[in-house]
């Protein structure tokens, strides 16, 4: 199963590719609720390139790592990933007058409950519109 997520952010398509692409500002919202974190956040932007992200809460009771190839880049336009576990993460970025609009299309894990998948996603989508209109970028 899969699900489009998608948000309307009041910022420059590069401030946003920007975000979404570099380390030190992925550790800001990639863990988007507030007892989690993302202490290590690593890209090798280019096709055939990987990234990994671990996710911890805060209390170290759970760990997630997150890791993948960047299948296809069109520099400020669409990012294609493959998960280590085969999943698949398309970002489409569209600048129009309103600023940047993200649009996430993401292959679900068919082992976890799609409800609560689909929120989270929407939930880190809200959390890094947030950061990134409130200029909380630390790069």
């Amino acid at each position: 199963m899969e699900i489009t997520v998608a948000a309307q952010i009041q910022a420059p398509l590069e401030a946003v590719w920007e975000a979404w692409t570099t380390p030190s500002v992925i550790q800001q919202w990639n863990s988007g609720a507030f007892d989690w974190f993302c202490p290590k956040a690593e890209v090798d932007l280019h096709e055939g390139g990987t990234f990994y992200y671990r996710i911890e809460r805060l209390d170290g009771s759970e760990v997630l790592d997150f890791s993948g190839v960047f299948r296809r880049l069109k520099l400020l336009r669409l990012i294609e990933i493959a998960f280590s576990d085969g999943r698949r993460l398309s970002i489409h970025f569209h600048e129009n007058s309103a600023g940047t609009e993200v649009r996430s299309n993401i292959e679900l894990c068919q082992e976890e409950c799609f409800e609560h998948q689909a929120q989270n996603y929407k939930h880190l989508m809200s959390y890094f519109k947030k950061i990134v209109e409130t200029n909380r970028l630390l790069s």
